[in-house]
């Protein structure tokens, strides 16, 4: 039997009957696979680039193949090109596109390769885009958060422990929280893009290929950092993808907790932050109500994500070397897990910047909860009062500003010298919100003058982050 099967499959001459169509249908990916057809294109011209420059196929061969795959691709992007389940995935619906268009020289194409190498390559050119997309509505995020926190850097708010009031902090302390967790982010994302940045092709099937191919000129074409030093492992690999859903887990996380608080905060009970409509929608029954639907729904999908995640993690747990077809599970799990961290990004990028925080009421808040209370202790620590004892002082003090419901800033001078002599007039000057965040002067507290430079600090630490040159 020479030529294609009856099927018109492209792995002819093996096989005596045709593919049931159930199986065919089952078996195939097209349908979701279909988004790399870019990706793979520019994997198949380097390759048929690599092909010509080492004399493994004519130059002139090389050009035809790489004047179809250009046409291909305009084919894809105008919406003409037809795509078939029976041809199974994205990569032989191209290269049976590109045979019809140039003949038999198109079948050189897979020269060299397997479909095995070629996905690989394919998922980390595919990843590696979409890191840069992630990386850069980061940044975006970033920027917008450094924008509200200069805004407030004298805005109070209380501090929380166990969602009790703690300390008071001001707003831009906490929103630049917010900042060093992603951050940290796009530090992993960085991270990650230099083993996705690595490339499998070259490897075949497993086990390289007996062409002298030059593997060299091939990365090189692709914009690749390395390439896989073992061709048994670069075709079944799929590390990056899982560390890629992993970053994105713990992004999401950090995007949930955000959500979390600003859910708490636009609630009556707090009432801490305006959120503009258009991130709410209203109730089919109350008309009084403005639901957080965005934070919401980020924080439902942060489940989403994880659950991606652990789908990828036990796709890979007790598959042998080298590849199997398990691994065509592996892109549902990792695209929905794209779509659904960009989405996340986009509105996040859009919503947090545009954040009023409501000032009268962080206020009220910060004075019920005894904010000042470890300011008291740390005046009579600094007045030669071991700690301990200091602790138990601003207890008994405290104790009695409850007793009184009042806060203890405003019990009288006389008052607080019962507790203990060491108390001065002076004490007000820490029992005051403004004069609590003032006394935390350091790098990484909350007095404004600090927050303002960690400000100043985060715009070139985006940079560095990002390997950009410092323009200040």
């Amino acid at each position: 039997m020479t030529g294609h099967n009856q099927s018109g499959q492209m792995w002819g001459g093996r096989f005596n009957e045709a593919t049931d169509s159930f199986v065919a249908e089952f078996t195939a990916s097209v349908n979701f696979d279909k988004r790399m057809a870019k990706e793979d294109i520019q994997g198949s011209i380097a390759h048929a680039t690599m092909l010509g420059k080492c004399g493994i196929i004519s130059t002139s061969e090389s050009q035809q193949i790489i004047d179809g795959l250009t046409q291909i691709e305009q084919e894809i992007d105008s919406g003409e090109f037809v795509w078939s389940v029976a041809l199974e995935d994205v990569h032989m619906n191209i290269e049976s596109r590109l045979t019809a268009l140039i003949g038999d020289v198109g079948k050189k194409l897979h020269t060299g390769r397997s479909r095995n190498d070629q996905v690989a390559t394919d998922i980390r050119l595919y990843l590696r885009n979409q890191t840069d997309v992630i990386l850069s509505l980061l940044t975006r995020l970033q920027t917008g958060l450094l924008e509200l926190a200069d805004k407030h850097t004298n805005t109070i708010m209380p501090g929380f422990t166990h969602l009790q009031t703690a300390q008071p902090v001001s707003f831009a302390h906490h929103v630049m929280a917010w900042f060093e967790m992603l951050l940290r982010d796009s530090e992993r994302f960085c991270d990650t893009r230099k083993r996705i940045n690595q490339m499998p092709l070259g490897s075949a099937a497993l086990a390289g290929t007996t062409y002298s191919i030059d593997r060299n000129i091939t990365a090189k074409l692709l914009g690749f950092e390395g390439i896989c030093q073992n061709s048994l492992d670069a075709v079944s690999d799929r590390d990056f993808a899982i560390e890629f859903a992993a970053n994105a887990s713990i992004l999401m996380m950090h995007l949930s907790r955000m959500s979390e608080e600003i859910i708490l905060w636009m609630s009556a009970q707090f009432g801490f932050v305006y959120v503009p409509d258009r991130f709410c929608t209203g109730s089919s029954i109350m008309p009084q109500k403005k639901n957080p639907d965005v934070p919401e729904l980020v924080r439902g999908k942060a489940a989403r994500v994880f659950g991606q995640l652990t789908t990828l993690l036990t796709l890979m747990k007790n598959q042998p070397l080298a590849y199997n077809k398990d691994n065509q599970e592996d892109k549902e799990p990792l695209f929905d897990c794209v779509d659904t961290l960009t989405g996340s990004l986009l509105a996040f990028a859009d919503m947090l910047p545009n954040l009023v925080p409501n000032e009268q009421n962080m206020r009220a808040a910060t004075m019920k909860g005894y904010a000042t209370a470890t300011d008291l202790a740390d005046y009579l620590v600094k007045k030669g009062l071991p700690f301990r004892d200091a602790h138990e002082v601003v207890g008994k003090t405290v104790a009695l500003a409850v007793s009184q419901n009042i806060d203890i800033s405003e019990l009288s001078l006389e008052q607080l010298q019962e507790f203990s002599p060491l108390i001065e007039n002076d004490v007000f000057d820490c029992l005051t919100l403004e004069g609590s965040l003032n006394a935390r002067n350091h790098v990484g507290g909350t007095a404004p003058n600090q927050v303002k430079q960690a400000i100043k600090n985060a715009r070139k630490r985006i940079k560095n982050v990002l390997g950009q040159p410092d323009e200040s």
